[in-house]
């Protein structure tokens, strides 16, 4: 029987960098469910879905198909037969994946697609609604989270240290609005399970963090 690790938490919280050191601690499978909701995304740019007609969205989804592989340890996002890991940080891809998850068509497509992973495999998998929705029998459920101010920073030093010119008060906004936008969505909203534990990395290193959630497995 497979053993389940969910991580839940807002943007920029470290979910993915977390998930994936614990991930390979313990020589499970990372499934970096963002990713997918991202390759979704780069799809409806790709293809100029229009937000606003609900069997187009449906259509859209129906010609998606997403796997994940991994290539020397690193994990590479398949997007209909393409390879595009490179594109899902661009800040646009991210925007359009906070917006696109809203809708129902593609939250029943990629939860199908994650829990038939978790059936499989020992996994880490970590996103908004994996404790509450994906996995809600995961054996261990952590939401991990820090404050806007602490996650803005990160995002700020990842984007300058690539040569991105950027605002940081300007990405604080737009990591609050994202925020905003995943509490209050109808379909799987952004939530602590009941049987989560909390961690604030607002003032924890990364190897603190992965302590504190290893603790927590063993």
């Amino acid at each position: 029987m497979s053993y389940n690790i969910a991580i839940d938490g807002p943007a920029g919280a470290g979910k993915s960098t977390i998930a994936k050191i614990v991930a390979e601690r313990l020589s499970f499978i990372y499934i970096d469910t963002g990713a997918m909701y991202r390759a979704i995304a780069i799809y409806f740019i790709d293809n100029e879905v229009n937000l606003d007609d609900d069997e187009e969205i449906i259509n859209a989804c129906s010609n998606i198909d997403i796997s994940i592989k991994y290539e020397g340890g690193v994990q590479q996002v398949i997007l209909n037969g393409e390879n595009v890991t490179s594109r899902l940080r661009d800040e646009e891809v991210g925007r359009m994946a906070s917006i696109c998850s809203v809708f129902a068509p593609v939250r029943e497509k990629l939860v199908k697609l994650q829990q038939s992973l978790a059936t499989k495999e020992d996994v880490v998998m970590d996103g908004r609604d994996i404790g509450t929705v994906v996995l809600p029998n995961a054996n261990v459920k952590v939401y991990l989270t820090a404050s806007s101010k602490a996650r803005a920073k990160r995002r700020y030093l990842e984007l300058t240290q690539k040569g991105i010119s950027c605002n940081i008060e300007e990405i604080e906004e737009e990591i609050i609005e994202r925020d905003k936008r995943d509490m209050e969505r109808k379909i799987s909203p952004l939530r602590k399970a009941e049987d989560a534990v909390l961690v604030d990395s607002s003032n924890l290193s990364i190897e603190e963090v992965v302590e504190a959630i290893t603790d927590l497995i063993n």
